[in-house]
């Protein structure tokens, strides 16, 4: 079982023939994502030869998924096309659609989510601004190193990229249902809720791990969320707690201002709804592995 990505997934990568789209896609067919194609308007026709692999190039996502049935999209798309790669991967109603690229303006995210919307949410959106998803075993959409854990029981849901990684790595030896990097940016589209809510749901999740950061409200509306519908035992983490006020850090949407968004305050928030917050990763990963043995 797994959340969002099997491996009965078939993937396309907006932006494969790219630097960046060619050298991720390779580490995803290697680690056993069913990639069936590309999609590059100039290249439409020809493929590439990723070590005896021979991936087609397609003129869009409509005629990637009539040729394919493809139903994920990978983005490696430049910062100033990426809104209109997303809102292609809309209007061809591709059910899931990870957005790996960084530095996109908030307008044009915000238009492809109120976009998405528009059209009935029939595409989900993960990121902007991430590291995509992982169902190890399986698939994996976007950039998370695939051989840094096994399948296991726990869920791990994070705003950072690199803290994802960490988490994994910490916890390897217990392994992951599925793990989902939403990214940090203020507008994304699938939410630390929309994670907790299909973990909650998923037979193989034993337990989740939610990763979080300073600035906006969205881990305390996910402490909310979880008093109300989570059963299964949760345990966090909230990056940032010396970050200096007003200043931004890393992620664009990681900005304190005055006393919202505080780390302290996410702690406070989330442990008042029953979830066990680390002070460190190494923490955070001792205290899930305390819950799944005790």
């Amino acid at each position: 079982m797994a959340i969002f990505l099997t491996k009965d997934s078939k993937v396309i990568v907006q932006g494969m023939t790219g630097a960046t789209g060619m050298k991720h896609t390779k580490l995803m067919l290697a680690d056993g994502t069913n990639i069936v194609g590309g999609v590059n308007p100039r290249k439409a026709g020809t493929s590439v030869d990723f070590d005896g692999t021979e991936v087609p190039v397609f003129g869009s996502v409509a005629e990637a998924m009539e040729k394919t049935g493809a139903d994920v999209s990978v983005l490696f798309v430049p910062p100033a096309f990426a809104k209109a790669a997303v809102v292609e991967a809309i209007d061809a109603e591709i059910p899931l659609a990870v957005v790996i690229t960084e530095g996109i303006a908030v307008h044009d995210s915000a238009a492809f989510w109120a976009y998405a919307g528009s059209k009935g949410n029939k595409t989900r959106i993960i990121g902007p601004n991430c590291p995509g998803l992982i169902t190890p075993g399986q698939s994996n959409a976007g950039i998370i190193p695939g051989d840094i854990t096994k399948p296991g029981r726990i869920g791990l849901v994070s705003k950072s990229g690199t803290l994802t990684y960490q988490m994994m790595y910490e916890l390897r030896d217990i392994g992951f249902s599925s793990a989902v990097g939403i990214g940090g940016d203020p507008v994304i589209g699938t939410t630390h809720i929309d994670a907790l809510a299909a973990f909650e749901a998923d037979p193989e999740t034993d337990l989740i791990v939610m990763i979080g950061e300073i600035g906006g409200d969205a881990e305390e509306r996910a402490a909310d969320f979880i008093a109300k519908n989570v059963t299964k035992p949760v345990v966090g983490y909230v990056a940032g707690f010396t970050a200096p006020e007003g200043k931004t850090m890393g992620h664009a949407g990681a900005i304190v201002s005055g006393s919202s968004g505080t780390a302290a305050a996410k702690k406070e928030a989330l442990e008042a709804a029953g979830v066990k917050v680390g002070k460190t990763p190494t923490e955070t990963a001792k205290l899930a592995r305390e819950i799944l043995e005790g």
